[in-house]
């Protein structure tokens, strides 16, 4: 949600030997069945078919095996029977108001009774202005500082923080609107444990959650039901709470504490908090009203992600483009990519970057010798691609390359081709929203005694890869799409080549000639050249020794001609020289260049051999096609022939 990268830290290496026991010990705990409440309400659980209470929480025991409506309680038994889990109803109950709530589709119906708070009857309705004034605001990070700022008037709470959860499970404060005289964490970090994984999948599911007295031990719940069938209290708003929570909120000072989920797409990004030093609580509507505030900030938020996100990929594919588009000409693809005005580090930010392709090898930047560097890798093996933390995940293989901690392995197909970036450590240090050793718990599943922030220094670990990792793996790509489009031009060039001598075919002679007859007013001429007894040279000397006679041939022919000319062998002994925005005289005259050249003795493997031509030159008139212009200077080509050969006929 943030646009600097986050500091990941890798699940399976703990920070302290107790994370991953109390990750551990989390995931087992049975909060959903916890089967207490907070004692600042009541709960029933109703057997809709027969109206009767068969569970009820101590305070209200006496009512178990009774039918509710006994009460006499228009409104309480309206509620039961029609009332909305997400509007309570306020109705009497005992001689006491309560906001009361039914939690339609539980078995029982679960519902509960919360006193009203008449000091805060009101003040949801400013609920709407701070709405108003936060749709404005686009940058995230004031946007929630605002947003703890607008809860924290709101709710009349000593603090209300915004924390912001990373990938790797671990969450930071972003935002902290507190009294002057509490310690500030904005900015710090805590450990995935603080809010365990099954806390934060009841956030998606029910997006607050209070707790009103961390002294408060709770009261047990009273059931009729058998002892196997455990209630479900996941949606309730009087869930009791863990007794290790409960330490935990008193070491950092909070009597009581209300929190807001933010949620994109069923997943938990974050949420707020709000939290006094002293036992306080706000009525359901107005929670809800707040739970309206979170929603919006969160949509807010994932709008500004997504803006940065593209704005982001239009920035680096255009970087990719600015590399990638000379590879489709004939340059040499290392030097395209690793030496040219812009490299691959322009991509992806690195110390250096290797490029295997073929036999070649090709770096930019500080990188290791080559061909250790790539021993590492087939070493490494192909399943993982990405490294950040090389000497402490496989040291035995980090001193092979010393300097280098983080990999990025993009594979560029078979045979080993790969561009592979490369980074140094990066010593950093993060601020912990209370000290992680073990010193600071009693024990390893304690909570922290401390919550003071606590700086620790992080070694042996490169930059994050982050969004970078992708940039380059799209760059992978297209390298590879533009390798294949190369590979697929050439081979459609050499379809339109002559095998032997490199010069244009026949194939393409035709597709010019239309193109040039049908489109152009420019005057053009055609040489049409025929070799003089040239079976003679293969009885004498072999076909092979003839090859290489008509390779000469084409590499003469190639000089002779103009940048502008196109020279083609038909087949055998014939060749075209397509004289572009030249008159007879001038054709005529790069004619006679050619069949001097032709002369000029050609020693092959020490033979000398003796070539003579004939040449006939027409020049193009209007309305010609590409076979009667051939066919005319081939006609012209066979007079110079009947005239004695080694001449130019028209």
């Amino acid at each position: 949600m943030t646009d600097t990268p986050a500091i990941l830290f890798d699940p399976d290496r703990p920070r302290d030997d107790g994370e991953t026991l109390r990750l551990q010990e989390c995931s087992q705990e049975q909060i959903r069945t916890i089967g207490r409440i907070q004692s600042h309400g009541a709960l029933f659980g109703i057997d809709e078919a027969t109206g009767v209470v068969v569970v009820a929480s101590e305070n209200v025991e006496h009512w178990l095996g009774r039918d509710l409506r006994e009460t006499g309680s228009d409104t309480l038994s309206w509620a039961i029977s029609q009332g909305l889990a997400v509007d309570p109803v306020r109705a009497e109950f005992e001689g006491t108001v309560y906001d009361v709530i039914a939690h339609r589709g539980t078995v029982p119906l679960i519902v509960e009774l919360e006193p009203v708070v008449p000091e805060l009857e009101y003040v949801r309705t400013g609920v709407v202005g701070a709405i108003q004034r936060l749709a404005a605001v686009t940058d995230p990070d004031q946007l929630r500082q605002l947003a703890a700022r607008e809860i924290k008037a709101i709710t009349g709470y000593d603090r209300v923080m915004c924390y912001e959860f990373h990938d790797d499970g671990h969450g930071q404060v972003v935002a902290d609107e507190r009294e002057p005289d509490m310690e500030p964490y904005f900015g710090l970090h805590f450990p995935a444990s603080d809010i365990p994984v099954q806390a934060r999948a009841l956030y998606v599911e029910k997006r607050s959650r209070v707790i009103a007295d961390t002294e408060d031990q709770g009261l047990a719940l009273h059931t009729l039901l058998p002892e196997d069938t455990p209630l479900d209290l996941g949606g309730t708003e009087l869930r009791a709470v863990s007794p290790h929570h409960l330490q935990f909120m008193r070491n950092m000072g909070q009597a009581s504490t209300v929190s807001f989920g933010l949620v994109i797409e069923d997943r938990l990004v974050g949420m707020f908090t709000c939290a006094h030093r002293t036992p306080r609580r706000i009525p359901v509507l107005l929670r809800r009203a707040l739970e309206v505030m979170a929603t919006q900030v969160v949509t807010q938020l994932a709008a500004a992600e997504q803006i940065r996100r593209l704005r982001r990929q239009l920035e680096a594919r255009e970087r990719r483009i600015a590399i990638i588009a000379p590879l489709y000409g004939r340059g040499d693809a290392g030097a395209v990519l690793m030496s040219g005005e812009r490299t691959v580090l322009d991509v992806v930010p690195a110390d250096g970057a290797l490029l295997r392709m073929g036999d070649a090898v090709h770096t930019v930047g500080v990188v290791p010798p080559p061909a250790r560097l790539f021993a590492v890798i087939d070493e490494l093996g192909p399943g993982r691609l990405l490294w950040e933390a090389l000497p402490i995940e496989r040291p035995e293989l980090a001193v092979e390359v010393p300097g280098v901690t983080g990999l990025l392995i993009v594979p560029l197909g078979g045979d080993g081709d790969a561009l592979v970036f490369v980074r140094s450590e990066v010593s950093r240090t993060v601020d912990w929203l209370g000290d992680q050793r073990p010193e600071n718990r009693d024990t390893p599943l304690s909570p922290r005694r401390s919550f003071s922030a606590w700086r620790e220094s992080v070694t042996g670990r490169s930059l994050p890869w982050g969004e970078h990792a992708q940039d380059a793996f799209d760059l992978g790509e297209e390298i590879r799409s533009a390798m294949i489009a190369r590979t697929q031009a050439e081979l459609a060039e050499l379809a339109l080549r002559d095998a032997l001598t490199g010069l244009h075919n026949r194939r393409f002679l035709d597709d010019r000639l239309d193109e040039l007859l049908s489109g152009s007013e420019a005057a053009m001429a055609v040489v049409f050249l025929d070799l003089d007894d040239f079976k003679l040279i293969n009885d004498t000397h072999g076909h092979e020794m003839g090859d290489a006679v008509l390779a000469a041939i084409g590499r003469r022919l190639s000089g002779v001609a103009r940048s502008s000319d196109i020279v083609v062998r038909l087949g055998g002994d014939e060749f075209v020289i397509v004289c572009v925005g030249a008159g007879p005289e001038e054709a005529a005259a790069i004619a006679g260049r050619a069949l001097a050249a032709i002369t000029e003795p050609i020693i092959v493997r020490g033979v000398e051999v003796a070539v003579g031509a004939s040449a006939g030159v027409v020049a193009a008139e209007r309305g010609i096609t590409p076979g009667g212009l051939l066919d005319a200077a081939d006609a012209a080509m066979y007079r110079a022939k009947r005239g004695g050969g080694g001449r130019v006929s028209a």
